[in-house]
């Protein structure tokens, strides 16, 4: 295996450790919640602060990555979250010390003697800080691959690099399986446990890469001069580089909409509106992540594989609108009761939704070699900021309509507009659209 392909190795495990760091916590919240008086109200103002540590994260990491060498800047952050996840396993004891010195700041103040009250502030703390450096994840990763690999090859290493998403969605449940029980306090364990793994990944980091892997290449669009979709040596406030930032913020907000809404809500859906048990349920969503990560990886490979008879940017276009018409079958989806076909059109939508994700990933990296954090972190924001909006959106129509129907049907359309954003805005060349045809 070549270096540029270990090193995408690297940053598919940075990303699993990420995604295991984020989602430990709502898989022992119910015994947090027991343990410690935590409220759905509470978690929920969590899961917001991360949301938004996320958002405004994204635009100062990015900035950072443009300026600094991401050899050194990807550990940084991976430090940080990684000390921050192992602080949520004890976020009880940290709202205990920050609470009396800086509790006076906090809207209404923090009783002291209320201990749910100081440990809900003690995870709000903990979970903001794993969200603000969480948040450097995206602008280091794609940094690296658009400056370690080819255009040709960035759809495919991407692919790598996002499946780490998928994976650490199937360990984390085994890891928290393994090592929660119905003791009181065992909930505490997976935090020191994945933590202290993202603080080995720094050893193989900077052992395996070297700062010259990271170094701007010249333009490599790939494609021929007629056909050259990219923009990387021109000025970067251009119009028709604006339009294809716009063409990005939507694609964001609509694949990020999917992603988050199946992540959060496919399983309350399965279970409180078809009936299916907790048990069924976590078997299913085990097999969702692994169907998310195949679509991943085949996006990412057709993209490679159709780069030569079509260029580079047409190739993307291409497998995106497969599978944002993958995705489309979730309308479909949210019209079936409980039964074998809806679980398997749920699957295709997974399939369908991950892959969309390393085509706009590539997509970004034609956008500017100089500016690639910057790019990333703004677009990042958009995806976060309409995110948080939108679960809280969708958790007052479910309330009211008992039903995720309404959801379902319309966040499946989404990446149909992200599609049609793309065409209109960044369409191939006429050339690439006659191989097409």
């Amino acid at each position: 295996m070549s270096h540029k392909w270990k090193i995408c190795g690297l940053l598919l495990l940075a990303l699993l450790l990420n995604y295991m760091d984020r989602q430990t916590l709502s898989l022992t919240i119910a015994p947090i919640g027991r343990e410690l008086g935590l409220n759905n109200t509470q978690y929920g103002e969590i899961e917001r602060g991360f949301s938004f540590a996320f958002a405004f994260g994204g635009l100062f990491a990015g900035f950072l990555v443009d300026r600094f060498s991401v050899r050194w800047l990807y550990p940084v952050f991976l430090m940080g979250w990684s000390l921050a996840g192992i602080a949520t396993g004890y976020a009880d004891w940290v709202g205990r010390i920050l609470a009396p010195l800086v509790g006076h700041w906090w809207p209404g103040g923090i009783d002291l003697q209320n201990n749910s009250e100081i440990s809900y502030f003690g995870f709000w703390v903990c979970r903001t800080v794993l969200g603000a450096f969480e948040a450097g994840q995206w602008p280091c990763a794609l940094v690296a691959t658009q400056r370690l690999l080819s255009a040709a090859d960035r759809p495919a290493g991407n692919s790598v690099l996002q499946s780490g998403a998928s994976l650490g969605a199937i360990l984390t449940p085994l890891v928290v399986e393994a090592l929660v029980s119905e003791a009181p306090g065992s909930w505490r364990l997976p935090y020191p446990v994945i933590g202290l793994a993202g603080m080995a990944w720094i050893f193989f980091w900077l052992g395996m890469t070297r700062s010259e892997d990271f170094l701007p290449k010249p333009h490599d669009s790939g494609d021929t001069p007629e056909n050259n979709s990219t923009l990387t040596e021109q000025p970067f406030f251009r119009k028709e580089i604006m339009l294809r930032l716009l063409a990005l913020a939507v694609v964001v907000i609509a694949i990020n909409g999917i992603w988050q809404f199946y992540r959060a809500w496919m399983p309350k859906m399965l279970e409180e509106q078809h009936g299916y048990s907790p048990h069924q349920v976590r078997w299913f969503t085990a097999s969702y992540f692994i169907a998310t990560d195949l679509g991943c990886l085949f996006a990412g490979f057709l993209a490679r594989r159709l780069s030569l008879p079509l260029g580079n940017h047409a190739s993307r276009i291409v497998v995106f609108g497969i599978c944002s018409a993958l995705c489309a079958l979730g309308t479909v989806a949210s019209s079936q009761s409980a039964g074998l076909p809806l679980l398997i059109m749920l699957l295709v939508v997974g399939f369908g939704a991950l892959g969309l994700f390393p085509i706009f990933y590539s997509l970004t990296q034609e956008l500017s070699a100089r500016h690639q954090g910057k790019v990333t972190g703004v677009l990042s924001f958009f995806g976060w900021i309409t995110t948080a909006q939108m679960q809280q959106i969708v958790g007052r129509h479910v309330d009211e309509t008992k039903s995720h129907a309404d959801g379902l049907f319309w966040i499946s359309l989404a990446p149909i507009a992200g599609f049609i954003a793309l065409i209109t805005l960044w369409p191939p060349r006429k050339r690439s659209l006659t191989r097409i045809i």
